[in-house]
């Protein structure tokens, strides 16, 4: 019976961490006025008629800490990456000097700065969601093992052990956050 309870847990955990890998990703592409490749991430361009991710076409580095450069692997691309940024609604404004696309990154106001705080916070409580919803279901795994006979103090352990995970966790995705707003919020 222990053993099914510790698969039980284990899969929690695997679920738990996949909240904190995708709390991760969503923080990288909210970005804190620092010019980061990643910021493109998501962006798409037409490619020959099909939608393809920018990285797939190009290679984007940054050139400093306010300008992130996109160098095409064919320049009968540039127009094509230009308007795939601009359609991105990211906010940025790419400059085609007929070589490579130049993206000034601006410096964030107080107020976007604020905003993006407030982004990064209901990222968290999404991660925090999806953890406390990892503690139900493990723990109607434990209850569904007591009614088969589990013993009531069994139950109680590993509901208890089921908790501290949970907190761990939980606690994770705070000193993300908290990371991520200093972040943010250092002009």
């Amino acid at each position: 019976m222990t053993e099914e309870i510790q698969m039980g847990i284990d899969e929690a955990k695997d679920q738990m961490s996949q909240a904190i890998s995708h709390l991760n990703s969503e923080l990288l592409k909210i970005r804190a006025g620092k010019a980061n490749p990643s910021m493109l991430d998501n962006v798409s361009v037409d490619y020959y008629g099909s939608k393809t991710p920018l990285s797939q076409v190009a290679n984007v580095s940054t050139m400093d800490a306010r300008t992130i450069t996109v160098q095409p692997w064919e320049k009968s691309m540039l127009d094509e990456i230009a308007r795939g940024i601009i359609n991105s609604n990211l906010g940025l404004n790419p400059q085609n000097n007929g070589e490579l696309i130049l993206i000034n990154v601006p410096i964030l106001t107080e107020e976007r700065r604020k905003d993006l705080v407030k982004r990064v916070k209901a990222e968290g409580e999404h991660a925090k969601v999806s953890i406390r919803n990892q503690r139900k279901e493990a723990n109607d795994f434990i209850k569904s093992l007591k009614d088969s006979g589990l013993s009531e103090d069994m139950a109680k352990k590993s509901e208890d052990e089921v908790q501290k995970v949970v907190d761990a966790y939980v606690k994770k995705v705070e000193d993300l956050i908290v990371l991520k707003e200093k972040d943010i919020m250092t002009v």
